[in-house]
């Protein structure tokens, strides 16, 4: 087929023929990639006869109304609509029943477009969300931040303490948080916070088993049975170990959800269920099939595969106790929800607890069964190779179909958000790209071999604005890496803060910026989880365990002198601002020596170094201010590095409880107010 027509068929489909890569060099797609991409997305590129024949039919006049239509507020309907306002005679149905022209200024919010007997659903979203203030907090894995009442790991309790004390002692605005979507209901239990089963719904891991209010009903002896399920999971361990601690609390779940709920308890838990509706009772089905025939539905008997058949609800229906009692997880883990962020705000947090937003969800997972039709077939969301992933990432991740999410008014995506929404003061959207373009990689492909596919990127964005102002939360978009050049700008100009870490803070020269010149408008960090904490990278842990397992794309020397040249660039700025005591080649000297003399010198002034920039809101790592110098995770990598599964710990490698953390020396570099 003629490749100048393959190329036509793509762009017009919204698949990219080129890209720039992290270098800024320009790197062309091909045709294969194109070809399996837009089979994909349901159309036919196998033949040129095919192609033609795709591009006749790309280029007919469409009819009727579109599936959905998103607008910023004071910007009126699109231009392709509003010329046809008087012949069509367009209408808009106001959420209040109300009836008035499509060329009248209209409120925010969900209303419906009419044109004859055709309506379709009309969202007029936000002009700018408001920004917030100036504030820092800390910035955590949870699951990872254990005290002496929590289960071996990390939980929803453990979180309400840290914000409360981090808020009332340290002056902190805010927490933000690891993912905490849903995992599979029996074990083995993935580690990866950000390969869910569910991105609507959270893992009952988190579950706090003594905050349950059933647990208050139990007689002494049967609390002193659930006490011993968790007593060898409280043990210092130097890994956290999820198959034992939920194999622990399913039992002690299961356990109290077989207790008696009073008149007032089945009001609430059925008020619950009614407002979270067939969203709710498809995962609770998901969970009880799960476990039953595995947590991969793509392996389950061919009659269960359709969320919708009829087989599904036989089976649902012989299940019924298994089903409720997922439903009823969900229920407490939205009560100790609300109340971590209800502690936050009531120890003077303004904003409190910031929920992360994984990209996607595994292949095999409850909202890729439950959304099916909505999900692209044979194809993962993936990363193309970067300074720190240069072999490109397959995330394993099913991407959302973008025709098909747009006919499906976003539903989906609307109710996912608006249930993180309600349970904090804020969301962070892993890869904010996801809401503009996302990397296919075909099945079976090396994720190099991928493409950019776009979204509505105004369609999507004015559903996250419109449920973030509903709430009155912040939003942050995890904007780093291979950016559109307009994205960042259309963040900041929707009052959604991007992201700005140290390391990569870097003007064209590749120097590294003043603290002048960083975006106001932006979450401040000098790491994240996929980097090693600060004072492993300055010792270059990452380079030495990257050449370990076989991930370096060049010479282990040539790494580790770039790394050197910016370490010293760093440390040369931080000297010129008047941060570092000591001078930059006497530490680089040290460091090059193996010692960790001037590791708490490196941190403290990094972080004053983050306080003279502009940015709205800074993070800081709790592994920072333990000391830890392990990574939590390694992209490329399995069960080669135990990913999301190392414990917080201090400078020693031996583990921090929340309890003990007030006591740390570390923690003397905060103050109340500021970092």
């Amino acid at each position: 087929m003629g490749d100048d027509e393959l190329i036509t068929l793509a762009e017009r489909h919204g698949v990219a023929t080129g890209y720039t890569d992290w270098r800024g060099r320009e790197a062309a797609v091909s045709p294969g990639t194109l070809v399996s991409v837009l089979a994909a997305l349901g159309v036919d590129a196998s033949s040129p006869a095919a192609v033609r024949a795709e591009l006749e039919r790309a280029g007919q006049p469409g009819g009727g109304l579109p599936p959905v239509v998103v607008v910023r507020q004071g910007d009126g309907l699109p231009a392709s609509l509003r010329g046809a306002t008087v012949e069509r005679g367009l209408t808009v149905e106001l959420a209040t029943g109300e009836t008035v022209p499509a060329t009248a200024d209209l409120p925010t919010g969900w209303h419906r477009l009419r044109s004859g007997t055709r309506t379709a659903p009309l969202l007029v979203a936000p002009r700018r969300l408001k920004p917030p203030g100036r504030l820092w907090g800390f910035t955590v894995q949870l699951y990872s931040v254990r005290s002496r009442a929590s289960w071996g790991l990390g939980d929803l309790r453990d979180l309400a303490d840290l914000a409360s004390w981090s808020a009332r002692e340290l002056g902190a605005g805010f927490t933000l948080i690891n993912p905490l979507h849903a995992t599979e209901p029996v074990p083995p239990v993935s580690p990866s916070p950000y390969s869910p089963m569910s991105r609507r719904f959270a893992a009952p891991i988190y579950l706090r088993v003594e905050d349950v209010p059933e647990y208050a009903t139990l007689p002494p002896e049967d609390r002193e049975r659930l006490s011993a399920l968790a007593a060898p999971l409280r043990a210092d361990g130097a890994a956290l170990d999820r198959d034992a601690v939920w194999t622990a609390k399913l039992q002690a779940l299961e356990a109290l959800h077989r207790l008696p709920r009073g008149t007032g308890a089945q009001r609430d838990y059925d008020g619950f269920r009614a407002r979270e509706g067939t969203a709710l009772t498809a995962f609770a089905t998901w969970c009880a099939l799960a476990e039953k025939h595995g947590p991969d539905w793509r392996r389950w008997p061919a009659e269960l595969q359709d969320a919708g058949s009829r087989a599904v609800a036989d089976e649902a229906a012989r299940l019924a106790g298994r089903v409720d009692f997922h439903a009823w997880l969900q229920w407490r883990l939205d009560g100790q929800l609300t109340a971590a962020q209800r502690t936050a705000r009531d120890a003077g947090m303004p904003v409190g607890i910031v929920h992360d937003l994984a990209v996607g969800v595994a292949h095999g997972s409850a909202d890729a069964w439950i959304y099916r039709d909505l999900f692209a077939p044979g194809m993962s969301v993936g990363a193309p190779p970067d300074e720190f992933n240069q072999r490109g990432q397959d995330w394993g991740q099913p991407p959302w179909h973008p025709h098909r999410l747009a006919e499906a008014a976003y539903v989906p995506f609307r109710e996912m958000l608006a249930t993180a929404f309600r349970r904090g003061g804020g969301l962070r959207l892993d890869h904010a790209m996801q809401v503009s373009r996302l990397w296919w990689v075909p099945e079976g492909g090396s994720p190099a071999d991928g493409t950019y596919v776009r979204y509505d990127r105004d369609a999507l964005l004015g559903c996250l604005t419109w449920e973030a102002e509903r709430a009155g939360a912040v939003v942050v978009g995890e904007d780093l890496g291979t950016v559109e050049p307009e994205f960042r700008d259309g963040l900041a100009d929707r009052g959604i803060l991007g992201t700005s870490l140290l390391w990569f803070e870097r003007d064209a020269q590749g120097r590294p910026k003043p603290p002048g010149r960083w975006r106001e408008l932006s979450l401040a960090t000098v790491g994240t989880h996929d980097m090693p904490p600060i004072t492993g990278f300055v010792h270059g842990d990452h380079i030495a365990l990257r050449d370990r397992l076989g991930l370096l794309t060049r010479p282990r020397a040539g790494e580790e002198d770039d790394h050197r040249r910016h370490l010293t660039d760093w440390l040369t700025v931080l000297s010129t601002e008047n941060l570092l005591p000591t001078p930059p080649a006497e530490i680089m000297r040290a460091l090059d020596a193996g010692s960790a003399d001037h590791d708490e010198e490196i941190v403290t002034a990094l972080h004053a170094f983050l306080a003279r920039t502009p940015a709205r809101l800074t993070g800081i790592s709790l592994a920072d201010a333990a000391g830890e110098r392990r990574t939590q995770n390694q992209p490329g990598t399995t069960d080669e590095y135990p990913n999301w599964r190392v414990p917080l710990a201090g400078p020693d490698g031996r583990p921090v409880l929340l309890d003990d953390l007030r006591t740390r020396d570390a923690l003397k570099l905060f103050r109340r107010g500021s970092p």
